[in-house]
């Protein structure tokens, strides 16, 4: 079946139909399954434009990650807006995250299922686009750890000068952030952005889930820990058992206490 002939248009309009044609495909047919026959066909295009546009099916494939993947991280920064505090910002990022993955399924399925499993080439691309994000997540936690600083060594909340100035977090509690080592708001981070890959890929599987409750399931299980810890109310395992943190034996069975989970600040 051959191409739909339509009226010529702008190079950059007539590539993001194909891009769009191309991400459909691959989204719900798969990089190895989709053709470019298929695709051309979809943008209403002849197999050789597309070709001619793109150069190759994988050349068209990079296209697409790169697209969806910066769509993705300017829909998440641009919800999370700085005038908020550090857990509403977390919390406009996450919704706008899973209201642009539930808009935009194909695409997610491109980043998160696709590029991933067909090629180092691929998977580098996705890598990029989620180091962004973590770097953000990490920037939030930052935040909210200087904004709960103050309370937790009960002074002002004027703000030391490294923490005015953005410095990264220094290891061992500190006077800075006496509850968030550096390698742990790292690790913080990107347990964070790995459970919203898991959760999206949930709510879009799941009927009737929406962008809020998703961000509200997140927000339960991660932020609610988050502030406990911010606040000196670290979980720790029962007596005896320590917790290796690396920090030494003084920190081993040290007269730890269970402490049970606050409520979300989120409604």
């Amino acid at each position: 079946m051959g191409a739909v002939k339509s009226k010529r248009m702008p190079r950059a309009v007539r590539e993001q139909q194909m891009l769009d044609a191309a991400v459909q495909t691959f989204g719900q047919r798969g990089y190895m399954a989709a053709s470019m026959d298929e695709i051309a066909e979809l943008a209403g295009v002849s197999k050789p434009l597309v070709y001619l546009y793109l150069n190759s099916k994988e050349d068209l494939f990079i296209a697409c990650i790169r697209r969806e993947a910066k769509a993705l991280v300017e829909a998440v920064r641009a919800g999370a807006r700085p005038v908020l505090p550090a857990d509403r910002q977390l919390w406009a990022g996450l919704t706008a995250f899973f209201t642009h993955t539930a808009r935009h399924p194909d695409g997610w399925a491109v980043l998160h299922l696709q590029a991933r499993t067909h090629g180092e080439v691929f998977a580098a691309e996705v890598a990029a686009m989620r180091a962004d994000i973590v770097t953000f997540v990490t920037e939030l936690i930052l935040a909210a750890a200087r904004e709960a600083l103050p309370q937790a060594l009960g002074c002002s909340p004027k703000l030391s000068p490294s923490l005015e100035q953005g410095g990264p977090p220094r290891a061992g509690r500190t006077p800075t952030d006496p509850h968030l080592p550096g390698g742990e708001v790292a690790g913080l981070a990107e347990a964070l952005v790995g459970a919203a890959e898991a959760l999206a890929d949930w709510a879009n599987s799941t009927p009737g889930v929406t962008a809020r409750q998703a961000s509200a399931t997140l927000m339960n299980f991660a932020w609610a820990g988050l502030g406990d810890l911010m606040a000196g109310r670290p979980w720790s395992p029962p007596d005896g058992e320590g917790l290796d943190t690396g920090s030494g034996a003084e920190d081993a069975g040290a007269g730890a206490v269970v402490h049970a989970g606050r409520t979300s600040p989120v409604r």
